[in-house]
């Protein structure tokens, strides 16, 4: 009888993961038993502390290049970078709970393990090298942002929000298994690439293979399918339609959780699947993506325009931000994952401080979400409209913000990789998109104010507010701070 083989495990490769997951769980026994009621910022401290050791778990291992569970996980510096930027979004995003919460009569300490489990959730994603994985990362990512959305209970805008994610998501959990079933069929492996001498995996498949020799029918179906499944995780058009109203109803913490993490740990694993396992089906799937970003960057900025809500407005701009993210993606370049990168940190940092802005201005009960809202801002509260219009200016692409220096790189990959029309697109809807976010400023600085709207700021706020403006206006500044890193991480994906 054949003996089954265990694969070694190298827990260096996930240490950073162990921590997070291992904290979280922990951290839930001590909130349970150890925390008292009312005082569950203290659950938030530790959860923030925990995301802080994670990071310096991680920082030994940089130039790492190795892999665990027969090679379904893998390290390298793209990983790492990934990690960096999780973390980073899980922290900011506790921090800008620590007050809402208790605020607006939600506080449970178990949102911050949640946070938690959602952050380990993206970074097996970013770190996978096998479509099983990346379905149990997706996975463990859906159902905790289920649970996150429906936080705000009894609020019935919060579950119902909850329900039609949660509705839509199993859809797309469908899509996904059923994709990975077809590529299996067709290929006999759910590997993307070979991490040692002799595994059969996606990769050397597609390269023993020639499209007159065999039938992919299989393989392209289920990549579709797979596809699809992605496409709902970030937003893409046209599978985008549960983004506003879910954004609107979910806890604006959360909303600003996940619309930066969600769709980078998404895009990551796309990344890795298009460029490592799928490179030589590139004319295939090229111009699938090309349209799907360019209709994603047209509809989600022309949707936002329309809106006077300036949370469904940042919905809907995330769907035109998933737009720009794609062409770092597809490109199969070392110049487009070192936009996508650059971008990811850029509008994860923006899009955080302006959900934090709104923070500001909502009140427990009441929504303070209209433009009106913001009128007068400048002379109500002067430190929120100047963060404010440097996170807006950011998501338009001004310089020197860190978003005009992320869709530069962007834009650069695409018309490198002989999409030049693509880029054009992009710039064009940037343009489109800058009237919106301006308008937002032009009520701060030039209107009186509508109605009686006090900001609330607290210290956690004013931190996660101060973090991201500054890494916003540093990054445009001096861009090599951190272009010197992502040159790093594109060598190691480039393998």
């Amino acid at each position: 009888m054949e003996q089954i083989q265990i694969p070694p495990v190298d827990l260096a490769v996930v240490a950073p993961l162990i921590t997070v997951v291992g904290w979280a769980i922990v951290l839930l026994l001590v909130d349970v038993f150890f925390v008292p009621a009312g005082q569950k910022r203290i659950t938030g401290y530790l959860g923030i502390a925990g995301l802080v050791m994670a990071g310096a778990v991680a920082a030994p291992l940089w130039g790492s290049d190795s892999s665990t569970f027969g090679g379904m996980l893998v390290l390298d510096n793209f990983a790492l970078a990934l990690t960096w930027i999780f973390l980073l979004i899980g922290a900011i995003s506790m921090v800008i709970a620590l007050d809402y919460l208790p605020r607006q009569g939600i506080e449970q300490g178990e949102f911050y393990p949640l946070i938690m489990f959602a952050v380990s959730a993206m970074m097996l994603l970013g770190q996978s090298a096998n479509l099983i994985v990346m379905f149990l990362g997706i996975e463990l990512l859906s159902i905790t942002l289920y649970i996150l959305t429906g936080f705000a209970y009894p609020r019935l805008s919060s579950e119902e929000a909850a329900m039609k994610y949660l509705l839509l998501g199993a859809f797309a959990a469908g899509f996904f298994v059923y994709g990975i079933a077809l590529i299996y069929g067709q290929t006999g492996t759910v590997q993307l690439f070979s991490t040692a001498p002799g595994q059969e995996s996606l990769a050397e498949y597609l390269g023993r293979q020639t499209f007159a020799a065999v039938d992919l029918t299989l393989l392209l179906v289920g990549s579709g399918l797979v596809l699809v499944a992605f496409g709902f995780k970030v937003a893409l058009v046209p599978f985008h339609m549960w983004t506003p109203d879910v954004y609107e109803g979910a806890p604006t913490p959360v909303t600003a959780f996940m619309s930066v993490g969600t769709k980078g740990a998404a895009l990551a694993a796309l990344l890795r699947l298009l460029d490592m396992a799928l490179p030589s089906l590139q004319p295939i799937w090229l111009p699938v993506l090309a349209t799907l970003a360019a209709v994603t960057m047209l509809l989600g900025n022309l949707g936002a325009i329309a809106q006077s809500n300036v949370k469904r407005m940042l919905a809907y701009s995330s769907i035109g931000h998933a737009g720009y993210l794609l062409l770092g993606v597809m490109t199969v370049s070392e110049r487009g994952v070192q936009g996508f990168l650059f971008y990811l940190l850029a509008y994860s940092l923006t899009n955080l401080g302006a959900f934090a802005v709104l923070i500001a201005l909502e009140q427990r009960g009441e929504a303070a979400w209209s433009l009106d809202d913001f009128a007068g801002l400048w002379q109500r509260q002067p430190f929120l409209a100047l963060a404010m219009a440097v996170f807006m200016l950011s998501l338009a692409g001004v310089p020197p913000t860190a978003g005009f220096v992320g869709k530069f790189y962007v834009f650069m990959a695409a018309w490198e990789g002989g999409l030049g029309w693509l880029a054009l697109v992009g710039m064009l809807t940037s343009a489109i998109a800058a009237f919106f976010y301006l308008r937002v400023i032009a009520r701060m600085f030039m209107q009186e104010p509508v109605r009686d709207v006090q900001p609330q700021l607290f210290r956690g706020l004013t931190l996660g507010i101060s973090i991201a403006a500054a890494g916003t206006l540093i990054f445009g500044i001096l861009p090599t701070l951190l272009i010197n890193v992502v040159q790093q991480t594109a060598l190691a994906v480039g393998r």
